[in-house]
Formats: structure tokens, sequence, C-alpha cells
């Protein structure tokens, strides 16, 4: 599978997915399984994690395929999931806690 940069990681989650933009700004994307950040490489994906766990409801981190070791590293003992860019779930994302 190829390496894709933001905006085709984007389009695949358009494409497989279904997904649209987040209009509230607090994620990347939005589909009917819940809320998605774009991690499009190694760099960015602390950034991306810190993101998804400030999000309400189910949370999904998407990167390359290639990028899977340093995501599941950031995703140990989160409720966060991880898509491939052909929308394959590489780890489910949990029912989310519920906030008191």
């Amino acid at each position: 599978m190829a390496q894709h940069d933001r905006d085709g990681l984007v389009q695949a989650a358009v494409d497989h997915l279904g997904a649209s933009a987040d209009e509230t700004g607090e994620a990347d994307l939005i589909f009917d399984r819940g809320s998605i950040v774009v991690a499009e490489g190694v760099a960015f994906m602390k950034e991306a994690f810190a993101k998804a766990k400030k999000i309400e409801g189910f949370r999904w981190v998407l990167i390359n395929r290639r990028d899977l070791f340093a995501a599941s590293q950031l995703s140990i003992g989160s409720k966060i999931g991880i898509l491939d860019a052909g929308g394959r779930v590489l780890k489910a994302a949990d029912s989310p806690r519920k906030k008191a």
C-alpha cells in the first residue's frame, strides 16, 4: 500500500468510510462510527492521539499502515481506535468512558 500524505489519507477516508469534514473542528473528520483524527506520519502521532483524547464519543486515528508500530504504542491504555487508509480497523475503538 502506498504511503499517503495528509490529503491522501483524508481522501481515502472519504472514499472508503464515507467520512466528511468535522464542522466543530474537534476532529478532522466524522463518520458513522465516530470522530477521526488524521496522523500522516510518525512525526504527527503524539499530536493526533492528544487531540483524539479530548474528543467525546468513539475516537479513531487514521494512519498509513506502515506507521502501525508507532501508533499502537501511543494507543496503549486508551480507548482510541486505529484505522488505515483502506478503512480497515487495525485496533478497535472501545466504548468511551463516561465523564463525571
